[in-house]
């Protein structure tokens, strides 16, 4: 149930019926104080001004038109001409009991389902996953979630590094192993580890360098035996990084990867496409497109190199023929890149070379979701003590450690084996949405003690609200799945919750909009606070309560765990009942 868009429907017929122009829009907000109704439709001053009339004088026209029966329980003009909407709780009474049966707890299906491309993750299969692909991963993964909820078709591809010239130095090492006996996947158990090995070798020894150029060149050919080894090489670094997402509660897998080299046989009809269409040129040998549309302050237009001079691709040709397969084959309405901010730039480049060439015609929306940096507590990027990069497996298991020391101190009931399970949920949880609850175009300081905290906007704090409302069923000897009851609203505490339970709605069409999962993460804290304040002012169990009231509140704390589950599911994180 989305109530602000039946109120803008419903004040937008009132301004039609008033004479009101159309292009006047009714601008339906959400009250920031419930004194001035829960509401508030703000387009009389805009309407106003355009008809040269007072504002009071169109928000009267308006309200006179304004047909809100059964849904609103008052209506007042207030200030320069406000609409306050004070609405009926009979009527939230209805909704939530509705969204309460649903299994979208209300929320529509798209009207016009789109097909969504979404690029993310994208490790380097040269290496292990560190610290530096989380943001990508987890953004892109909540966004994948909330999309497919609402019912786009949604396409993940995880475009992994795993072509270029690093490969011949890596595959001449794993060759090297090989022959001293080891198998590959002994030889690539510690992928940091063979890299740094790979280098030295490469910058120490000559005839190796030598060697691993070759390789390239080979690897390029399609060199039958050297394709094996790569093969083997992916195979193996795929598998460390799927089980890193298996840990993550991250939805990609091996069916998604689609990664630089699925593209190589494409390149050089993308660089003919771009010469017969005058947006490329040669220029001293390389083949450049130059963008007058990007141009700097002194009208310089932006170089984008497709070609070099020694016939080698860049990132830009890749990504050209990643969007045509996306566009052409995929049949993408819409293409979201979770890539963070130092690329703004090349992904700028990109999509107006795309667009100009016709790769994406102008009806598909190509959008880059930056992201800032994840900083240590001393305001730099995330790294070891040593003032090494942080590997992602790393950060995982001392999450799980550090959780679970904070879910023995809170609770001594639990066996060993329920706070296993629960440690992990929390400390994968509490990772995520430190992450995911922050502006996604900032940077953030990481903090264990503040992630991790039973207090204020994190998930263990949003995960405990959902097991309390579980354990409130527990005393009651009810199953809160089996449970149903048709509510009432007598209490401003319960009318508040209510509303706001019910904007779950909005929050997430407009997360599906932005690609701002911190809108969702600020909703579900507001809603916790909400459930807190409600609990302690709105008692369910204490002696005295009747029975009627008893049960209408335990029916909104059910879909209050409802909400929270759904929402935090959509983040990639796990409830438990109990911790």
């Amino acid at each position: 149930m989305n109530i602000r868009e039946l109120l803008n429907e419903r004040v937008r017929c009132a301004m039609s019926d008033a004479g009101i122009p159309p292009d006047l829009t009714p601008n339906v907000t959400v009250s920031k104080n419930s004194d001035f109704g829960d509401y508030q439709a703000n387009g009389a001053m805009a309407a106003a001004k355009s008809m040269k009339s007072k504002p009071r004088d169109v928000a009267k026209l308006i309200v006179d038109n304004l047909d809100l029966s059964g849904v609103a329980e008052k209506l007042e003009i207030a200030g320069p001409g406000f609409i306050n909407i004070h609405l009926d709780p009979q009527w939230l009474a209805k909704q939530l009991y509705r969204a309460s049966k649903d299994s979208k707890l209300g929320i529509n299906t798209k009207a016009t389902p789109l097909t969504v491309v979404i690029d993310y993750s994208a490790p380097n299969l040269a290496k292990e996953m560190h610290v530096g692909h989380l943001r990508s991963t987890i953004i892109g993964d909540a966004m994948a979630r909330v999309l497919h909820f609402l019912g786009d078709t949604v396409i993940k591809q995880n475009h992994v590094g795993d072509w270029g010239t690093q490969f011949g130095m890596l595959i001449c090492e794993l060759e090297n192993n090989m022959s001293e006996g080891q198998q590959v996947d002994l030889a690539l158990k510690d992928l940091e580890t063979f890299y740094q090995q790979a280098k030295k070798h490469f910058d120490e020894d000559e005839q190796f360098a030598k060697k691993s150029r070759e390789y390239v060149v080979k690897l390029q050919s399609g060199d039958p035996g050297i394709l094996k080894l790569w093969q083997h090489f992916k195979e193996v670094s795929l598998r460390h990084s799927h089980e890193l997402y298996l840990k993550l509660n991250v939805s990609l897998s091996e069916k998604d990867v689609r990664g630089e080299s699925a593209y190589n046989d494409q390149l050089g009809d993308i660089v003919t496409l771009l010469l017969d269409n005058g947006i490329a040129v040669e220029d001293r040998g390389a083949k450049v497109a130059f963008l007058e549309e990007l141009a700097d302050k002194n009208g310089d237009p932006s170089p984008v190199i497709i070609q070099k001079k020694d016939g080698g691709y860049l990132y830009a040709t890749t990504d050209l023929a990643a969007i045509n397969f996306r566009v052409n084959q995929l049949k993408a309405d819409r293409v979201l890149y979770f890539i963070d901010a130092r690329q703004s730039l090349h992904m700028q480049q990109v999509f107006t070379i795309a667009k100009k060439a016709n790769i994406a015609d102008q009806w598909v929306s190509l959008e880059h979701h930056a992201f800032g940096t994840m900083l240590g507590e001393d305001g730099k990027p995330f790294k070891t003590r040593s003032g090494g990069t942080v590997k992602l497996i790393d950060l995982i298991e001392e999450a799980k450690v550090r959780a679970e020391e904070v879910v023995r101190q809170k609770n001594t009931q639990l066996s060993d084996d329920e706070i296993q399970t629960i440690a992990e949920k929390v400390g994968i949880g509490a990772i995520k949405y430190a992450d995911l609850s922050k502006t996604r175009t900032n940077d953030y300081i990481f903090n264990w003690n503040n992630m991790l905290s039973f207090e204020g906007n994190t998930a263990p704090y949003l995960q405990y609200a959902y097991a309390r409302i579980c354990s409130i069923f527990r005393k009651a000897e009810i199953n809160i799945d089996n449970f149903s009851y048709n509510l009432t609203i007598s209490q401003p505490q319960e009318k508040a919750l209510v509303i706001k339970t019910l904007q779950f709605s909005e929050v997430v069409n407009q997360v599906s909009a932005d690609a701002f999962p911190h809108i969702l993460c600020n909703y579900l804290y507001d809603l916790t606070s909400l459930f807190m304040s409600f609990y302690e002012s709105c008692p369910i169990l204490k002696e005295g309560v009747i029975e009627a009231e008893k049960d209408s509140r335990l029916q909104i704390s059910k879909i209050v765990a409802q909400t929270l589950k759904q929402g935090l599911y959509l983040l990639g994180i796990d409830v438990m009942e109990k911790m």
